[in-house]
């Protein structure tokens, strides 16, 4: 069961091998465990993409040890905010969630130098996505 008190957030995009990845080890890094974080895809990767580990490493976060998850309605029923990455009409719709489409290169088949401007924007968004999730939290 979820904290009602803690904001739930799930990235999803289709292999949920790059872009879902690295948003949601930035909010689990930047916002430590006042949000609950949820990765998933529409249509999983067996692995996380190469390119995007290097790159997350690059600014210290670790991702070798995720794994892709398949996308379930249990998953988007159990999140205050859905923000989607390209998964289409694959992602579930709700009444009561919060979606958000972030259009944001793919970097399958990229190599690291590709996929770094597609980080550096996923963090931009994760941290105004942050101080919006916590801020009203704070006294």
């Amino acid at each position: 069961m979820s904290d009602p008190q803690k904001p739930s957030v799930l990235f999803v995009c289709v292999h949920n091998a790059g872009r879902s990845q690295m948003a949601a080890a930035f909010l689990t890094h930047l916002a430590g465990d006042r949000v609950e974080v949820r990765s998933a895809g529409s249509a999983p990767a067996e692995h996380v993409n190469p390119a995007v580990v290097e790159a997350m490493a690059e600014v210290g976060i670790d991702i070798a040890a995720e794994t892709p998850k398949v996308l379930t309605a249990e998953a988007v029923q159990a999140s205050d905010v859905v923000i989607t990455m390209g998964c289409g009409d694959a992602c579930p719709y709700f009444p009561g969630t919060t979606y958000r489409d972030w259009k944001l290169n793919d970097p399958a088949g990229q190599g690291v130098a590709a996929v770094r401007p597609i980080r550096d924007e996923i963090r931009s968004r994760i941290q105004s996505l942050v101080g919006e999730l916590t801020d009203g939290g704070r006294g």
